[in-house]
């Protein structure tokens, strides 16, 4: 086996960690990258990029690896955070943590590691690379542990990147994973996996928005056109969203419930949730409708713009599965009219709450084609 250079990405996490053990086993010259894409308040308890360091450090020390700890703070605030709230300012819920893949791991990581001379870089992702002896393209698989696919997060890889990326740990479970690190001894060997986007970490959500945006009330209506209450401002919820609505107590009334029941949803009661449903920015109107099925939470065809397709072509028209969010099934769709830049998706069955600003994502069988972000979906119109 060919020995090279690999520039791995050590985050402070187990996965990560891993990466760079197997890949120092199999006798490659690592060298381990810790990226610090976030400045502000970083030594808060809710974005521990310090603490990381040394974690990252001390599993570096433990495999016998060099590290170095490099600086995208302000890149990422230019391509990803300023994108990320233009996306919420205009009433979008964007995905950072795919934008921060395409621009940051993949692009400036990227090119760090190949000026340290790298032939190739790893990270801790779960997912795959494969290179097709056909047609001499390198696809992008599903990591082999369905539980922990991130494929959805890295669909906007191109053939230029995947050729030069490893994951490792795409090729095991997780538990396998927590295996490895345990029997080396690696200090972080029983960290918890982090979540939440990387800059925002475990903090309420709406009072970090609140920094950077200003709030806007408007009023809060029923799909009858009934005003329920005051929302604090379009950009602070998204569609699906059920908690900190603040109408907890109000019920529908019987000719509403009448009306909804008689779009199909029998089984709707005066005391089912209530859900966001539209965001309408002209009138700075928050739409909210009772009940989990209700259908302006549904629907079949969604059209994506901004695509990105892993061999850089669009694939075929015709039926595939997509995911209009990352945890979830693959649903089953006719991709139509796919273009470089946009396309269509009918699915067989309702999708729920499909949301303007987060990605569908493309599959033919375990391989991830790609995908664009969503503008709009087919959902009946407002009173």
């Amino acid at each position: 086996m060919h020995k090279q250079r690999i520039v791995v990405g050590l985050s402070g996490g187990v996965d990560s960690a891993v990466t760079a053990h197997l890949l120092k086993q199999q006798g490659h010259e690592v060298i381990g990258i810790f990226m610090k894409n976030w400045e502000d308040d970083d030594d808060s308890e809710f974005c521990s990029s310090n603490i990381d360091f040394v974690d990252a450090a001390a599993v570096a020390d433990v495999i016998g690896i060099a590290i170095e700890h490099v600086n995208f703070a302000a890149d990422y605030k230019d391509r990803v955070f300023a994108e990320f709230l233009r996306e919420y300012q205009a009433g979008r819920t964007p995905n950072p943590d795919i934008l921060c893949n395409a621009e940051i791991k993949f692009k400036a990581f990227l090119d760090h590691a190949m000026r340290l001379g790298a032939e190739k870089i790893a990270t801790g992702h779960y997912a795959r690379v494969r290179k097709n002896e056909t047609t001499g393209l390198h696809e992008l698989l599903k990591g082999l542990d369905p539980a922990k696919d991130q494929s959805y997060f890295l669909h906007r890889l191109n053939q230029a990147q995947l050729s030069r990326t490893l994951f490792p740990v795409g090729e095991l479970k997780k538990i396998e994973v927590r295996r490895i690190a345990n029997e080396i001894g690696l200090p972080n060997a029983k960290k918890k996996d982090s979540t939440g986007i990387c800059f925002i970490g475990e903090r309420p959500f709406r009072e970090f928005l609140n920094r950077y945006i200003a709030k806007a009330p408007g009023p809060i209506k029923n799909d009858q056109g009934r005003v329920l209450g005051e929302h604090v401002g379009l950009s602070f919820y998204t569609l699906g969203q059920r908690q900190g609505l603040g109408i907890g107590g109000v019920k529908a009334r019987g000719a509403e419930l009448k009306a909804v029941q008689a779009l199909g949803q029998r089984g709707v009661g005066e005391h089912e949730p209530w859900f966001v449903a539209r965001k309408d920015m002209d009138s700075n109107t928050l739409w909210v409708v009772q009940g989990h099925d209700h259908p302006w939470l549904l629907s079949t065809e969604v059209q994506v713009q901004d695509c990105s397709w892993v061999a850089g072509a669009p694939p075929a028209a015709g039926t595939m599965a997509a995911k209009t969010r990352y945890r979830q099934a693959d649903a089953a769709c006719e991709l139509v009219a796919p273009s470089s830049t946009h396309a269509a998706l009918r699915f067989d069955e309702p999708q729920w709450a499909v949301t303007p600003g987060q990605s569908a994502v493309l599959y033919q069988g375990e391989v991830c084609l790609g995908g664009g972000v969503i503008a709009a979906s087919n959902t009946p119109a407002l009173p």
